[in-house]
C-alpha cells in the first residue's frame, strides 16, 4: 500500500467535476498565437531567474529540464529564423538562450559538489547534444490504454535509476551502452504500470532513443512509446477531471515533457496549458507546493506527503514551497509547447488535439508490446 503509483491513481479515480473551457486567446489569428507564445517566454524568464537564483541548491533532475528547454528554444529559434514578423519574439528567445546557457555550464560544479555518484552515473543526461527535438508528430492511439492499472511493489527510484545506468553505460563495471539485463526488461515492460513507474518506463526508451540503441529489445522502442505514452496521456484526462489535484501535479507536467519530445503532439492542449501557467509562483518564479488554499488541503497533502515523496529520492524541495522537480517539468513541458507553435503555424483540428494536425503513429513490426518479441 505504500506504492506512489498506487495513491496517484485513487486520487485519478476519484469523480470527476465539471470541466473548465481555456480562457487563452485563440490560435486562429497571428495575434493571439504571439500572445500566448508571449506569455509562455514571460513564464520561462521567470523560471529561469528562479535558477540563477537557486543553482547551488538545484539538482540534477532540475537542471535535465532546463537542459531539454534549451534545446526547445534553440528549435524555436530556427523555426523563426526567416519570419521577420516574429522578430520580438525572436529577441526574446535569444536573450532567453543567452541567460540559460551559462547557467547550464555551472551547474555541473554545483552537483560535483552535492551528489558526486549521481553525476557521474547521469551527467550524460546533462550534456548538450542528449536530448533531440522530435523528428516527427504523432498522436497517441486510446485503444492502447490498459483496462486496468496494477500496484506496482516491485517498482523503485533505485531500480530504475540502476536500468538507466546500464543503459547509459556509466557504470562502474565498465560495461558500453545500450545493455539490457532480464530483471530491467521486466520492469522497464512490464504492462499494468501507472505514475512515475509509466513514465520511467517511457523515459528508459526515450533515452535509449536519444543514445542510439537499436537493437534487441531497443528495435521495439517506438512500440513501447506509442504504448506508455497513451496511458499517460489517459492518465494526464483524469487529473483534468479532478480539477489538477496537488498530488498530480507533478506528474502531468513530466508526462507532458516526456511524451512531448517524444513526439506525441495531442499532449499539448492549450487548456492543459493555461493550467501549468497559473501553477508558477508570481514572485520566486518556481513551481511547487501551491498556497494554503484551505485547511483540508494542506491536512491532505500532509497526509499523503510520505507516500508521495516519489520515487524522488533526491527531490529539493524549498522553504518557500519551490520544487526543483516540479520546476524542471513545467520549464520542460512549456517549452514544448512554444516548439510546437513554431512548428505547426496552420491551425488544423485532428485525433482530439486542436489545432494541430496529427499524422498518424509510426508503423511498427508486430511484436507484442507486452514481450517485444
Amino acid at each position: 500500500m505504500s506504492s506512489p503509483g498506487l495513491l496517484l491513481l485513487l486520487v485519478l479515480l476519484a469523480a470527476p467535476p465539471p470541466l473548465r473551457p481555456s480562457v487563452l486567446a485563440p490560435l486562429d489569428t497571428p495575434e493571439g498565437k504571439a500572445t500566448i507564445m508571449g506569455l509562455i517566454l514571460s513564464a520561462l524568464d521567470r523560471a529561469t531567474s528562479f535558477l540563477e537564483k537557486r543553482l547551488p541548491e538545484i539538482n540534477l533532475d532540475g537542471v535535465v529540464g532546463f537542459r531539454v528547454l534549451e534545446v526547445q528554444l534553440k528549435g524555436v529559434q530556427e523555426k523563426w529564423a526567416r519570419h521577420r514578423q516574429l522578430e520580438p519574439l525572436s529577441l526574446r528567445v535569444e536573450k532567453l538562450v543567452e541567460k540559460l546557457a551559462p547557467l547550464l555550464r555551472r551547474s555541473t560544479f554545483y552537483l560535483q559538489l552535492s551528489d558526486p555518484k549521481y553525476l557521474r552515473e547521469f551527467q550524460s543526461t546533462i550534456q548538450p547534444g542528449f536530448w533531440k527535438l522530435p523528428r516527427a508528430w504523432t498522436c497517441t492511439d486510446a485503444s492502447m490504454v490498459y483496462p486496468t492499472f496494477e500496484t506496482q511493489d516491485s517498482f523503485s527510484e533505485e531500480s530504475s535509476d540502476s536500468c538507466l545506468v546500464q543503459l547509459l553505460g556509466t557504470g562502474t563495471d565498465g560495461h558500453q551502452p545500450c545493455r539490457l539485463s532480464d530483471s530491467c526488461r521486466t520492469l522497464m515492460t512490464q504492462p499494468g504500470c501507472s505514475g512515475y513507474c509509466l513514465s520511467h518506463q517511457l523515459l528508459f526508451f526515450l533515452s535509449a532513443r536519444m543514445k542510439g540503441c537499436t537493437e534487441g529489445l531497443f528495435r521495439h522502442s517506438q512500440r513501447y512509446m506509442n504504448l506508455f505514452c497513451a496511458n499517460m496521456i489517459d492518465l494526464n484526462r483524469r487529473a483534468e477531471a479532478i480539477g489538477y489535484a496537488y498530488p498530480t501535479r507533478d506528474i502531468f507536467m513530466e508526462n507532458i515533457m516526456f511524451c512531448g519530445i517524444s513526439g506525441f503532439l495531442d499532449f499539448y492542449k492549450l487548456r492543459w496549458l493555461e493550467a501549468i501557467l497559473t501553477w508558477q509562483k508570481p514572485q520566486e518564479g518556481c513551481f511547487g507546493r501551491p498556497a494554503a488554499e484551505d485547511e483540508e488541503l494542506l491536512k491532505t497533502i500532509q497526509r499523503q506527503q510520505h507516500v508521495l515523496r516519489r520515487v524522488k529520492r533526491r527531490e529539493k524541495q524549498f522553504t518557500d514551497g519551490c520544487s526543483s522537480h516540479n520546476t524542471a517539468m513545467a520549464v520542460a513541458a512549456l517549452g514544448g509547447f512554444l516548439y510546437v507553435l513554431a512548428d505547426y503555424p496552420q491551425q488544423q483540428e485532428s485525433c482530439g488535439c486542436p489545432h494541430w494536425h496529427c499524422p498518424s503513429a509510426p508503423e511498427t513490426n508486430g511484436s507484442s508490446p507486452a514481450t517485444g518479441r
